[in-house]
């Protein structure tokens, strides 16, 4: 690869990597690197190993695999995950040995560290004491990995996938629990009004982003669409007269997957309520408006787009208002689809509505309508009811 990186990228590959060059103490994020007897000095004398051949440093393997994959599409919030992974693995290999010098014993050793002494730290204003990684963490840097050793052994860096060789590490996948109705009235008041200071008589006031908040919720309800698909829709993706908005999925660039999703009329009136404001006629809403955000941060003079953080923090503010636990995107991703297949939906054009690339996670959402089926089928069979 000749050219360089663009200069945003060489920064983030600089700030994850940069710190190979400094003291095992100066990484903010390693755990008990000496709770298992050994492993540290197994790290240390991981230089003096003969490699089988010819192999840059770990830490210029890893920044070479993110370039390769951001210049073929894939997606900020893909890159920015295997950015995260490199700088774990950077923290168990502090002396930046070449790629081919690690061994099997040391990839199952970096994973045990993973698993029992790695400390995740809060980022940023969150509240929370340090606490271990979760299994689904260690299950993507397995997967993050895995895709790295397979870019290796197509550049010539290595001879095997090693990662192929250890078993994969096992999670659960968690329970979905969809909303429900009683939750999303609920939800839809709390955009509306906020509760008084404590100071203060127990009052509630309005909101002046309930429109853009009630908007929101039911976007994400009535199609199903992805946190960070719902920050990159500009006005003139959406349409009022077909009830249509063009999604721009995973990827980058001309590599994003496009698709069309449609929503209902309550949907459209919430969006219209919204927007007018911003556009004027309200037979405008949506065409010829340019590339600005559909969705903005705060005040409708910043213009300052919704990005995935505030989106969270947004849903997370209105589900403690409204006393509603666990409130975030995917949730309402959750409730879609299972309301889709519920109400008669079938699942190859829900697959192709949520922008799945295969059946698995369409597949789950089937089972969960089918048991409720199933379980509406016990509570009305006429045979059992009527005791024949």
């Amino acid at each position: 690869m000749s050219a360089a990186p663009p200069a945003s990228l060489s920064a983030a590959l600089t700030v994850v990597f940069s710190a190979v060059q400094k003291k095992p103490s100066a990484w903010p994020l390693t755990g008990n690197q000496s709770a298992i007897p050994g492993k540290a000095r197994r790290r240390e004398n991981i230089m003096d190993r003969k490699p089988r051949r010819k192999s840059p440093p770990l830490s210029q393997a890893l920044a070479g695999f993110v370039y390769y994959k951001s210049a073929t599409g894939k997606s900020e919030h893909t890159i920015a995950d295997y950015l995260v992974t490199g700088k774990k693995v950077m923290a168990y290999f502090v002396t930046d040995p070449p790629l081919s010098a690690i061994t099997r014993d040391d990839w199952i050793d970096f994973f045990a560290w993973l698993t029992h002494d790695y400390v995740s730290l809060p980022v940023g204003p969150v509240d929370r004491p340090p606490r271990p990684l979760a299994p689904k963490t260690i299950f993507n840097i397995h997967t993050n990995l895995s895709s790295f050793y397979t870019w290796a052994v197509r550049e010539g860096l290595v001879d095997r996938n090693l990662i192929h060789t250890i078993e994969r590490p096992g999670y659960e996948p968690p329970v979905i629990v969809p909303f429900t109705k009683d939750e999303i009235v609920l939800l839809l008041k709390a955009c509306a009004t906020t509760r008084a200071w404590r100071s203060r008589a127990a009052t509630t006031s309005a909101r002046y982003t309930a429109d853009r908040d009630q908007a929101i919720i039911l976007l994400l309800l009535d199609t199903g669409i992805r946190a960070e698909e719902l920050c990159a829709i500009t006005l003139n993706d959406v349409n009022l007269e077909a009830n249509s908005i063009i999604i721009r999925g995973k990827g980058r660039g001309r590599d994003k997957k496009e698709r069309t999703v449609h929503f209902g009329k309550l949907c459209a009136r919430a969006l219209w309520r919204y927007l007018l404001p911003r556009i004027g006629d309200s037979s405008l809403a949506g065409r010829g408006q340019g590339d600005s955000p559909l969705f903005l941060a705060r005040a409708v003079i910043d213009h300052a787009p919704m990005n995935r953080q505030s989106l969270y923090q947004l849903l997370r503010d209105i589900g403690d208002r409204a006393g509603v636990p666990r409130v975030h995107p995917h949730r309402f991703r959750h409730t879609f689809a299972i309301t889709y297949l519920r109400n008669g939906g079938d699942v190859f054009t829900l697959q192709m509505l949520l922008g799945h690339s295969d059946m698995e996670m369409v597949r789950r959402y089937a089972n969960i309508a089918q048991a409720d089926c199933a379980s509406a089928h016990r509570r009305a069979s006429p045979v059992d009811n009527w005791r024949l």
